[in-house]
């Protein structure tokens, strides 16, 4: 199911379990992964994208290397709040996803958080270009899951997702 409310969210997965997080491009997929607990969100790679079914063997693969009982993507709305052509890519991604596997997806607003990393990248740790270029999709995808993490933490817990 497509989820746009951390709420429901919330209710749809169990209480504890991995997620994973992802930062679609047009030629790149950040990921990210949080632990079973979901405290933490930590980059785990970039998928060059080529082609759905491929794609979806990799990112099938992490899902199950890491137990993950949730996807949080990043939904990319643009600065006026309005949905652009990005949005609907990434609805037909969450899409073609639930296609093969029936898993709880929330679209989780991503506005600047490419733009916020590489910013961090920069000051923080003083990253050349290059290297910033091979980890601000991971990174932005932890970023996203992050702020998804922490509304789930502040969303009351029901007996369902206690189990």
């Amino acid at each position: 199911m497509i989820l746009r409310d951390v709420g429901a969210m919330a209710e749809a997965v169990p209480g504890t379990g991995a997620l994973l997080g992802l930062d679609l491009g047009t030629r790149t997929i950040g990921v990210a992964a949080s632990d079973p607990a979901r405290r933490i969100a930590s980059p785990v790679t970039t998928i060059r994208r080529t082609k759905f079914t491929p794609d979806a063997a990799r990112l099938f693969a992490l899902m199950d290397d890491r137990n993950v009982v949730g996807l949080v993507l990043g939904w990319p709305v643009e600065m006026s709040g309005e949905e652009g052509k990005r949005c609907q890519s990434t609805r037909n991604f969450a899409e073609n996803v639930l296609h093969i596997r029936d898993i709880p997806v929330l679209l989780w607003d991503e506005r600047l958080s490419t733009s916020a990393v590489e910013r961090m990248m920069v000051q923080e740790f003083d990253l050349s270009r290059r290297k910033r270029a091979e980890k601000v999709d991971a990174a932005a995808a932890a970023y996203i899951l992050q702020g998804a993490l922490d509304a789930l933490a502040r969303q009351p817990q029901t007996r369902e997702n206690m189990a």
